[in-house]
């Protein structure tokens, strides 16, 4: 560090040993209300005075923000300098749990772009389903490859995160195990994997597409060493456009955060294009419009059912925007697939069964079904798993929270069975 920051070592050191701050990124299409100092370098980004007890509270729940730290939210300026993308882009986040970048993602991407959340380690995927669930946006898939099974689809992406597995220097102060596992090895094991990574990565983006690549770590060989290296396979590194007065570092081939220097944790960022062919010109996005239709009972539940292609998989009918029928099937066809699009519904006999994450998502018609808002204490206790007590209670309900959906629950007479997933119920009292 005395090489990278000369006279500030010392400064870096001492803000190590300080609080960290607490920061929020707001959902932009379910408004929380929050009131609270922005972050200068993303728009929906918040700073707390104090860490409240985020779990006891239903807007988390609900997906109107996501508990991120500040720093990272730097993404937004890397997709801000994406000059050129197709109105709608294919997006993949390679290395996505448990879904801070992708939620990310998911906020600044139009509605109808393709985004694929990837996750080669099967543990962390349930943290990532469960966040991008709740964030609730459409046309999102899951899947569960490490980077090279993605090959044989070719160069397919327009824009690729890779958020790389790293030393973790930068989390130092959040997180003494990070700390206690550093060490030289463990710097070149990462780059290592690091590299194999961005080799695949850079195979699948589309000539003129854009690779966003980020660590949480200060180490040069696993930050502007990967992009130098990628340099030498023709990478054009874009500038991030950054305010001097936020306190972020520029080099020639990205940015970096020191929690000396702003309220944030330590993080590099860089943004690559791949080059175009000066024989072959830019073209938009081939899709498709295929894919089979909504069951006529589902038509009903959805903003713009038309638009919806049906996918039935592991036991459950998921949804995907019908330009994207085709791409999805390739990615069915290539790589561990957990979610071909959002799971809307199960289907037991001959009846239909709305999943839960249908209740969070935006492709959602509220007025097709029955609502009930609860206030702050019915809306922990729904969380809990508790039933709502009612009467004349029939049918399936959506249960809501400041009028975001929660969940849903079945009516049995004089109460609401709560049909929140068994998963995601809080243990905390």
């Amino acid at each position: 560090m005395q090489q990278l920051l000369g006279t500030e070592a010392g400064d870096l050191l001492k803000a190590l040993h300080a609080p960290a701050p607490v920061s929020i990124r707001l959902n932009p299409v379910k408004h929380a209300g929050m009131e609270a100092e922005c972050v200068p370098w993303c728009g929906q980004g918040r700073y707390l005075g104090e860490r409240p007890v985020f779990t006891l509270d239903p807007l988390l729940h609900a997906g109107a923000y996501y508990v991120q730290e500040a720093s990272s939210m730097l993404v937004q300026q890397a997709y801000r300098a994406c000059c050129g993308l197709p109105a709608d882009p294919v997006v993949l986040d390679l290395c996505a749990a448990p879904g801070g970048k992708t939620t990310h993602l998911a906020a600044l991407l139009p509605e109808r772009a393709l985004l694929i959340g990837n996750e080669p380690v099967r543990s962390r995927i349930p943290a990532l389903s469960e966040n991008l669930w709740k964030w609730g946006r459409p046309n999102t898939v899951i899947t569960a490859a490490a980077p090279g099974q993605f090959l044989p689809m070719g160069a397919f992406c327009d824009l690729i995160l890779v958020d790389a597995p790293c030393s973790g220097e930068g989390m130092f102060r959040k997180d003494p195990q990070a700390r206690a596992q550093w060490g030289a090895n463990l710097v070149r094991t990462c780059a290592a994997r690091q590299q194999n990574i961005l080799d695949s990565a850079w195979a699948l983006l589309k000539p003129g597409g854009y690779l966003i690549y980020s660590t949480c770590t200060w180490e040069m060989a696993e930050n502007e060493g990967q992009v130098e290296r990628l340099q030498g396979h023709g990478a054009d590194p874009v500038p991030i456009p950054v305010e001097q007065d936020w306190g972020v570092v520029a080099t020639p081939v990205g940015l970096r955060c020191y929690p000396h220097r702003l309220r944030g944790e330590g993080f590099f960022i860089s943004l690559l294009r791949k080059p175009m062919p000066d024989n072959r010109p830019e073209t938009a996005q081939a899709a498709g419009k295929d894919g089979p239709d909504l069951p006529p009972e589902l038509v009903p539940w959805f903003r713009e059912p038309d638009d919806q292609c049906a996918i039935a998989h592991s036991a459950l009918l998921h949804v995907v925007n019908k330009r994207w029928h085709q791409v999805v099937h390739g990615l069915g066809a290539t790589v561990p697939l957990v979610a071909p699009g959002i799971p809307v519904a199960l289907r037991k006999g001959e009846a239909w069964f709305p999943h839960p994450a249908l209740a969070l998502n935006g492709l959602l018609r509220h007025a097709a079904f029955t609502r009930l808002d609860l206030d702050l204490d019915h809306a922990r206790r729904y969380l809990q798993g508790e039933a709502i007590q009612a009467t004349g209670a029939m049918g399936t309900a959506l249960v809501r929270y400041n009028a975001l959906g929660l969940g849903w629950a079945h009516g049995a007479g004089n109460r609401w069975n709560n049909l929140w997933h068994p998963a995601w119920r809080i243990r905390m009292r």
